[in-house]
């Protein structure tokens, strides 16, 4: 357990002499929107997955030894955290009074005092060790022997912190829930309320990234491909995409709560829910398997084809959050691979084979799609000064043989779709198969456009998601559908 010290040069001399009692302010949840055990478990999970997997081997003797294990293990930078700017103002507000702020926190004290430093305005701390978890009544205990009954101010806000509410001298509670809230007025009327802001239905919606569904309906490409649309068909298709959503969202919580430190220094990812610290690390890290769960149920009433693709989707998925993404060109063709088994997982649904023709043409495209996303990272990173992003396998001086790369595959792409529209296959399924050429150009105008806009920094660091909100791409979309249409 940490004991009370002093820092930025507070006198060690009675703090009842000095004004206003101190202000104490517990750390998880309270001044930070996020908890340092769960941070320090998937920093580590992120750099030493097999290490931090295999804790439950450890002899984990107390949670308190724990705490102290993965604050000595994990390489967690505390500068990054999501503060609760409320509490933070509240704070500056107090200080500027001439009252003495301190941290007392059940965090492990490493923590707490590397929290303390990056503030500045703390003038001590109080967390865990190896033998102590400084929770509850034993946290309530330390802080009236450091300032005595009622010689404080706390501001908490779990129900654990009750135990220090019944006995400092005013009780503040925040990002708490309003049922606590009342529990703590109704035992002291003179509490106080400080208003955090709450984690509403959109911040759950942004977090599974409902939005990233449209990636999905490449599920139903082998469905329109073989015009076999049936009740039967439709109805398994519709099943197969949910599954590969809900599947889709579980893996995307795992990949952010994995690059919680890279994602906190991006100038657009770091307004995820998890990242700002929106969405609590606990929720994320329960609705991910909750997610994955109803996912396989669905994949299992498909097929068990279906089940299979979905399986190794999720296993890469996986493999990518946790390794694969860091690798340069393996990460781009990783998810160039992932968005080709959304169409094999279709295929998989109906019972239908594969065409050749509609996988390659899926590899090229969409490398060159993971490619462009690639460049407008680093566009990004260089124009906001920030040197070669973190947690990726790239530099600034790639941008321009990515751009080459990505130009190379977008082509591909329609040279393979030109091939496939020469196939007999074609003369099979289509009654006037010449007519399907006029959709190699707009495929060629909008790759090319694409190119463009990330070269100049207008493209959104998703190109997927861009071309399913950009007016153009939606219009070049539809003439192509409509020559399909009549070629059919």
């Amino acid at each position: 357990m940490g004991v009370h010290q002093p820092m930025n040069g507070a006198e060690s001399k009675p703090l009842a002499h000095v004004g206003e009692v101190p202000l104490v302010v517990d750390i998880d949840g309270t001044l930070i929107r996020t908890d340092l055990l769960i941070e320090n478990f998937f920093t580590m999970l992120a750099a030493k997955p097999w290490v931090a997997l295999g804790i439950w081997r450890l002899p984990l003797r107390s949670k308190a030894w724990l705490k102290d294990y993965l604050a000595a293990n994990a390489d967690l930078d505390v500068t990054t955290l999501p503060l609760n700017q409320p509490v933070v103002d509240f704070l500056l507000q107090e200080k500027a009074k001439g009252r003495h702020i301190y941290l007392a926190s059940a965090s492990n004290q490493r923590l707490v005092e590397a929290l303390a430093r990056h503030l500045g305005f703390i003038d001590g701390s109080f967390g865990s060790n190896e033998a102590v978890n400084l929770s509850g009544k034993a946290k309530a205990d330390v802080l009236c022997r450091a300032f005595g009954e009622r010689g404080f101010d706390y501001i908490g806000n779990d129900r654990v912190d009750f135990a220090v509410w019944r006995r400092c001298r005013v009780a503040i509670a925040t990002n708490a829930t309003a049922r606590l809230v009342r529990q703590l007025k109704a035992e002291r009327q003179d509490a106080v309320e400080l208003a955090a802001p709450k984690a509403g239905i959109k911040v759950y919606l942004k977090a599974i990234r409902v939005h990233q569904w449209l990636k999905n309906l490449l599920v139903f490409v082998p469905l329109l491909a073989s015009h076999d649309l049936t009740g039967h068909t439709i109805a398994v298709s519709l099943l197969a995409a949910l599954a590969f959503s809900l599947a889709a969202s579980s893996a995307y919580l795992l990949n952010d709560l994995l690059d919680l430190p890279n994602d906190r220094v991006h100038p657009s990812k770091r307004h995820r829910p998890l990242a700002s610290g929106r969405l609590p690390l606990i929720q994320g890290a329960v609705l991910a398997p909750l997610l994955l769960g109803v996912s396989i149920l669905c994949g299992g009433v498909v097929s068990a084809d279906f089940l299979a693709v979905l399986a190794a989707y999720y296993i890469i998925t996986l493999a990518y959050s946790l390794h694969l993404k860091r690798h340069m060109l393996i990460d781009v063709l990783t998810l160039a691979g992932l968005y080709t088994m959304r169409i094999l997982a279709g295929s998989a649904a109906i019972d239908r084979p594969s065409s050749a023709w509609l996988l390659g043409f899926s590899v090229f495209v969409f490398l060159c799609l993971a490619l462009i996303k690639r460049y407008i990272e680093l566009v990004g990173s260089l124009k906001a000064n920030k040197g070669n992003p973190k947690g990726r396998g790239y530099r600034l001086e790639d941008l321009s043989i990515l751009s080459g790369l990505a130009s190379a595959s977008g082509y591909c792409s329609v040279l393979v779709l030109a091939l496939y529209f020469n196939s007999p296959e074609v003369h099979v399924l289509y009654r006037n198969p010449s007519l399907l050429w006029l959709a190699c150009a707009p495929l060629l105008y909008w790759i090319s456009r694409l190119l463009l806009l990330a070269h100049r920094g207008e493209l959104h660091d998703d190109p997927v998601v861009f071309a399913a909100t950009d007016r153009t791409s939606l219009i070049t979309g539809a003439v192509m559908v409509a020559i399909v249409l009549a070629a059919i």
